[in-house]
């Protein structure tokens, strides 16, 4: 950028009360992150996977996959396009920023799970978990098989923001 580009752009920052110094730092692009979440692209439940990962003590210290349906997405023959992309994007997570966990949060009500299975359990709480549960643990072996010595979570997420652990042992 040349200095009368800068110049400019300085000075409608600092008409609109920005300066450089409370300009956001830019991420560091290597280094070390703890996990990486994998989640639905649901706009309904952004916010409140963030607030979910902050409880966790996770603030910036993980990377973030979205794909429609979170576990359904890798695993499902209804999105086999996105089967591969998945794995690249945790090869790279893995040899970036040196992951140890994976952590899934699939949600309630998931438009991904009708389009899927072509069924709707949003009114059957008991067998939705039950859908859920078992797409996770076919998502449990093929981590496994792929990367035996990661670590992974899994979690459901009600509409409300609440998350219940998935047990898949």
């Amino acid at each position: 950028m040349d200095r009368r580009r800068f110049m400019s752009l300085t000075a409608v920052a600092a008409a609109g009360g920005f300066t450089l110094a409370s300009m956001p730092q830019p991420a560091v692009a290597a280094g070390k992150a703890k996990a990486l979440l994998l989640s639905c692209m649901d706009y309904r439940l952004i916010d409140d996977l963030v607030r979910f990962m902050d409880k966790q003590g996770l603030q910036d210290q993980y990377d973030h996959v979205i794909l429609a349906g979170a576990s359904l997405g890798v695993v499902s023959n209804a999105f086999t396009d996105w089967h591969e992309t998945f794995w690249q994007h945790l090869d790279v997570a893995i040899d970036l920023h040196h992951i140890e966990t994976v952590i899934v949060v699939d949600h309630r009500d998931c438009g991904a799970y009708r389009i899927a299975q072509d069924v709707d359990t949003a009114g059957e709480p008991a067998v939705e978990f039950d859908q859920h549960r078992a797409t996770m643990v076919e998502f449990a072996n093929q981590l496994e098989e792929r990367h035996p010595t990661l670590g992974l979570e899994t979690y459901l997420m009600a509409l409300d923001g609440s998350v219940e652990p998935v047990e898949l042992g």
